[in-house]
């Protein structure tokens, strides 16, 4: 009877769902912090999932081959109860169906230092309340044979709780709701132990072969540590906002400036600073790939957390330009271009109908202004406005779109007595030439003097152009208050309850 115990156990094991091509039995890496930073039992952590499904909303619910790719998150890993409904925001953005080769998961080491990063070779799989989830050690071996800067350092993995609060979220997503460790892909996890950038471009470099559409890359990293609410909400702003250029320079001097105001108990501005800087520089060498902001809390808006002392969460995601974006990207206007948009306006402001119909005609091939995109036309005499009005969307060929503005902003601005004949060889145009508005949630996603802002609450909506920020001296809050007020007719602030969008412009006069 012994004897067959024994081998019941050992058939148990074998067949666990941490599968493996070894016949030995699977390594398997245990729970360091269910309980504590996560529900150590299946029925807990699905109860908590569902409820940051159902405020995450509908997510990307379906894998579409012309959907651009999602490349990477950026995720916190604090206790759920502080960050777990930010970092399944992120989550919540991998399509249903999506199929990855791999799950890179890189992120900070809380418990050891060293130089360079440690990959976890010593397990076939991590424990989860939800399963097994694989790890793909031949690849996590090559990374180590291979590359000087990569190590396997058992003390880095084993108390680490940053890749591993990750998991469950990762699971909960690929299983389609369920407990499925099955349908993840085998991740790769490495934590980093150094903040030398000679070292990180190194990491960066072996990485790089595997930073493509094929896998996901999930970078693991808190925000502020330790300053007041407020004062966490403008630091991490400062730290998202150079995040969100895709560029490594802006980071560092975000953090730099972000140091150099003293703010009271602020330990670090980002935890995972180095997982981050790594990815900019992966991005760096893709520049189809754009950073999106999916959302921002910090722990003094959780019920569990004051507000004395907090730490930030931030949630981005990484995908490649949409087809449109990357088009609208590349959209470049010559000076002749901008001169023929110009005149188009001007006859159409003084109805030279003859005028008008030639280089409507004489455009008949050029592709550059029949492509679909908004506009603003601006009128000013002395200095002073005139009119102005614009048209968002991708719905009229650009040519089109200047013509019918700019006789708009001459004859129907409400604000103005139409345009007299007289006053014609006093009026200056200016032509904002605008890309696709962009949704945004949160105003970390607003970039003062480079973006427009578009509002929308009910029926009312107002913008203002990119340009108005270079003439005036407000910030970016006061900037959107005065388009709610003056613009929209919602009140100062109402934008923080309305429909946000972003938009970038070509401007010529």
């Amino acid at each position: 009877m012994g004897k067959l115990i024994v081998v019941i156990i050992l058939s148990a094991i074998t067949m666990s769902s941490c599968n493996t091509n070894s016949k030995s039995i699977p390594r398997i890496r245990p729970m360091a912090v269910a309980g504590q930073f996560y529900p150590a039992t299946a029925e807990e952590a699905l109860r908590e999932l569902r409820d940051f499904e159902h405020a995450a909303g509908s997510g990307n619910e379906q894998a579409d081959g012309n959907a651009p790719a999602l490349q990477a998150l950026i995720v916190p890993h604090a206790g759920w109860v502080f960050s777990g409904r930010v970092a399944y925001a992120a989550v919540a953005q991998i399509p249903r169906g999506a199929k990855y080769e791999h799950i890179f998961l890189l992120g900070p080491s809380h418990h050891v230092g060293f130089d360079g990063a440690s990959v976890n070779t010593a397990f076939d799989c991590y424990q989860t309340p939800l399963g097994h989830v694989r790890v793909d050690r031949e690849l996590c071996g090559r990374l180590v044979d291979r590359n000087g800067c990569f190590t396997c350092l058992d003390s880095a993995h084993t108390r680490e709780h940053c890749l591993e609060v990750q998991l469950p979220l990762l699971q909960y997503r690929f299983g389609g709701g369920k407990a499925d460790g099955e349908a993840m892909p085998p991740i790769v996890p490495i934590i980093i132990g150094t903040q030398r950038q000679a070292v990180l471009q190194q990491i960066a470099a072996a990485l790089k072969p595997y930073f493509n559409s094929r896998n996901l890359f999930v970078i693991s990293s808190d925000f502020s540590h330790y300053p007041s609410y407020d004062d966490a909400n403008a630091v991490d702003r400062r730290t998202g906002e150079a995040i969100m250029t895709g560029r490594l320079a802006d980071f560092l001097k975000a953090i730099d400036e972000n140091e150099a105001l003293q703010v009271p108990r602020l330990a670090t501005c980002a935890c995972g600073e180095s997982a981050i800087a790594v990815l900019l520089m992966l991005c760096e060498s893709n520049p189809a790939l754009r950073f999106h902001h999916v959302m921002y809390h910090n722990s003094g808006d959780s019920p569990y957390g004051g507000k004395r002392e907090v730490v930030g969460y931030h949630a981005f995601v990484v995908s490649a330009a949409s087809h449109h974006e990357a088009a609208q990207s590349a959209f470049s206007l010559t000076e002749k271009d901008k001169q023929t948009l110009l005149e188009l306006a001007r006859c159409s402001i003084q109805k030279d109908t003859t005028r008008l119909a030639e280089l409507q005609s004489q455009l008949a091939g050029n592709r550059t202004l029949h492509f679909r995109t908004g506009a603003f036309v601006t009128l000013t005499k002395g200095g002073r406005l005139r009119g102005c009005i614009g048209h968002f969307g991708s719905d009229m060929p650009l040519c089109e779109v200047v013509t019918q503005m700019a006789h708009a902003a001459a004859y129907e601005d409400p604000r103005f007595t139409p345009v007299e004949a007289h006053e014609y060889s006093d009026i200056e145009i200016e032509i904002s030439v605008l890309t696709p508005l962009r949704r945004i949630h949160s105003i970390d996603e607003f970039t003062l003097h480079k973006q427009g802002i578009y509002m929308r609450k009910g029926w009312r909506s107002g913008t203002f152009l990119p340009q108005v920020a270079d003439e005036v001296s407000w910030t970016k809050e006061e900037f959107l208050g005065h388009c709610a007020q003056d613009k929209a007719g919602i009140g100062w602030n109402g934008w923080r309850d309305a429909e946000l969008y972003t938009y970038e412009a070509i401007i010529f006069k």
